[in-house]
């Protein structure tokens, strides 16, 4: 019995940008409310703003707007009107428009790895806006399933993967040290690192170096090798 018989993948910044558009939308954010406050103190109230919402809103970019709202209504003490609110909801619908920009070697890593191996994607976020990046992305077709949803626990790797021969024979690829590499471990997969360079302060952990299943590689070129050797090819 093979050792592998599943492969999940995170979507935002492990396939295709993500995080970039968030930080260029939170300078635009900065320079609408300079008259207001300093660039630091209200990206400091945002990421506060977005702390005490996320598990009301969930993750994504809807939850991003309110939060940019309830911050400009803060920092003015409830003196922001249409003229700031406006753009800030304009702000948002960009992003939501913004075309996939798929990352280096997804397209041949995926092609490769799924001619082999089931391919699960595992994203969390709003449901609407993920499927539409996924049908946007081209890579719809090489996943046999896809799993959307607000938080990554161990217990979701689990139920992800146990159609797939379970957690145990799993591995979960991501850019998230907190969503997507320590709780994989936790359920028994093997998880692969791939740093993206920009990385949302909430989902920082510290990396477990000296797990056996643990491996990081610095970009997806990297990745069929390592599923190689894990797998006893």
């Amino acid at each position: 019995m093979t050792r592998l018989s599943v492969i999940g993948f995170d979507a935002d910044d492990t396939l295709w940008q993500n995080e970039s558009f968030f930080r260029l939308t939170e300078e635009r954010f900065a320079e609408l409310l300079a008259d207001f406050a300093e660039r630091d103190h209200l990206k400091e109230r945002l990421l506060e703003a977005e702390k005490k919402n996320v598990g009301h809103y969930g993750f994504g970019i809807k939850g991003f707007m309110l939060s940019m709202i309830e911050t400009a209504v803060d920092v003015t003490e409830g003196r922001v009107d249409g003229r700031v609110i406006g753009p800030i909801l304009e702000m948002g619908q960009e992003m939501l428009r913004h075309p996939i920009e798929l990352l280096p070697h997804v397209e041949e890593t995926l092609s490769n790895l799924s001619a082999r191996y089931p391919l699960v994607l595992i994203t969390k976020g709003d449901l609407l806006h993920q499927e539409q990046k996924l049908a946007a992305s081209g890579l719809g077709d090489l996943f046999a399933g896809v799993e959307i949803v607000s938080e990554k626990v161990a217990g979701v790797y689990s139920r992800a993967f146990a159609n797939h021969g379970g957690a145990q024979r799993a591995m979960m690829v991501g850019n998230s040290m907190k969503s997507d590499v320590v709780p994989a471990l936790e359920a028994g997969a093997w998880a692969v690192y791939v740093p993206h360079g920009l990385s949302w302060a909430l989902e920082h952990a510290d990396p477990p170096d000296r797990h056996p299943r643990y491996h990081e590689i610095p970009d997806l070129a990297g990745l069929p090798a390592h599923v190689a050797t894990v797998a006893g090819e």
